[in-house]
């Protein structure tokens, strides 16, 4: 297989929602002969092969049962491949990359956290040896996102500030919490824990989740209006990346207007801690106790839309005079397909990254996604796929 056949053989490790839109994307523009989605529930595989079949009018997905934990099965899996993403929780992504290293399989999955992604990295001298291609941090923020912030850099000749304004919101919004989850319940609490790491004065600062001192409100115009930015996780490596050419880089998430003073009293309750406490005569880890209670109370069913909104502003200089670069991209859900529109955002992206790195359009070697993959033409990928991407460089007066 690989590049001189043009069909590639793909692994996904995980059917829920991103790992079915990747499929899907693989299956369609992918030039995929194969795609066999692999996940510990095998009659969820069997059913998200069965969906992108349907959409995709042929018979190139199959499901499988896999155990991620028994080695043996995992390499027997990865090794037919060309590339392969990863689609399930962060706390496996070094496992299954030092995994993949082994069977000689290109790999990238959702990332998410930045320490782990610093650990995958680290292997880049290994996955040379073993002649493949480790991309971390390919979805929607990280991911998807950074490819933004590259490329709105590139419009400018010297690029000094930058800001990203992102999040994934429901297209209307309901009481009590006016905000439906359309990812992983782990992934959401793994950002709001976790802080962020801005650039300020050219140097690195590591910001709390919820500084009031960086809240604020931006209208962002039709349909979503004034909504709360805040600072959270999702700038990843982009400070030490792309941050080393600017003097200031914050990223802040965006919600409608309530939902910071919600969220920032449940983790100052201790509700986020994965250490455990003793209730009664057991111990119980307050966020495994928290995802059980607010999951089933925000989890979007199939009659809510959503919306992805990146939006992205940088400033410096071109041709010599103060010039203001903005790239906005917003994504809202699709019903002819069903995807939401966050699933089409990370899974897509995924799907480009994992199709880029079978083509051999990625170097060899473990590399974060903003440098290992070219801006513009991931934003030619993504408008491809009818992603509404604008972009307008004007001089500041």
């Amino acid at each position: 297989m690989g590049e001189g056949s043009g069909a590639f053989a793909y692994g996904i490790l995980g059917a829920g929602r991103q790992g079915t839109a990747a499929a899907y994307d693989l299956a369609v523009r992918g030039e995929a002969a194969s795609i066999v989605l692999a996940d510990v529930d095998e009659a969820r595989a069997e059913a998200a092969a069965a969906r992108v079949n349907e959409l995709a009018g042929r018979a190139v997905a199959g499901g499988l049962r896999l155990d991620v934990t028994d080695s043996p099965a995992l390499l027997d899996y990865l090794r037919p491949l060309d590339a392969a993403i990863g689609a399930i929780s962060y706390k496996l992504s070094l496992r299954l990359t030092e995994a993949a290293i082994e069977a000689r399989t290109d790999w990238c999955d959702l990332g998410g956290n930045t320490s782990v992604v610093r650990e995958q990295l680290a292997l880049d001298h290994r996955a040379r040896a073993a002649g493949i291609r480790i991309v971390p941090d390919c979805g929607e923020a990280p991911g998807l996102a950074s490819n933004l912030m590259a490329y709105a850099m590139s419009l400018l000749d010297e690029p000094e500030d930058l800001v990203l304004l992102d999040g994934g919101l429901p297209l209307h919004p309901t009481p009590p919490w006016n905000y439906r989850l359309t990812f992983s319940m782990d992934g959401l609490t793994n950002e709001y824990a976790g802080g962020s790491t801005y650039i300020r004065d050219g140097r690195p600062v590591e910001v709390d989740s919820f500084d009031p001192a960086e809240y604020e409100l931006v209208d962002l115009g039709e349909p979503v209006g004034t909504l709360e930015a805040f600072s959270t996780g999702g700038a990843s490596t982009t400070p030490w990346t792309l941050g080393k050419r600017l003097r200031s880089m914050r990223n802040k998430v965006v919600r409608y207007p309530g939902h910071v003073a919600v969220w920032k009293g449940f983790m100052e309750a201790g509700l986020f801690s994965e250490e455990p406490i003793r209730v009664g005569n057991q111990d119980v880890v307050p966020r495994q106790v928290f995802h059980a209670l607010i999951e089933p109370q925000i989890r979007a069913d199939e009659s809510v839309d959503d919306i992805v909104i990146a939006h992205v502003i940088v400033t410096g200089r071109k041709a010599g005079r103060p010039t203001r670069a903005v790239v906005d991209m917003r994504v809202v859900r699709d019903r002819k397909l069903g995807f939401f529109a966050m699933e089409e955002t990370t899974g897509w992206h995924a799907a480009i990254v994992a199709h880029l790195m079978a083509r051999g359009r990625i170097a060899l070697g473990a590399a974060p996604v903003e440098l290992a993959t070219d801006g513009a033409e991931m934003v030619a990928e993504l408008r491809a796929r009818g992603f509404p991407v604008t972009e307008s460089v004007e001089p500041i007066a």
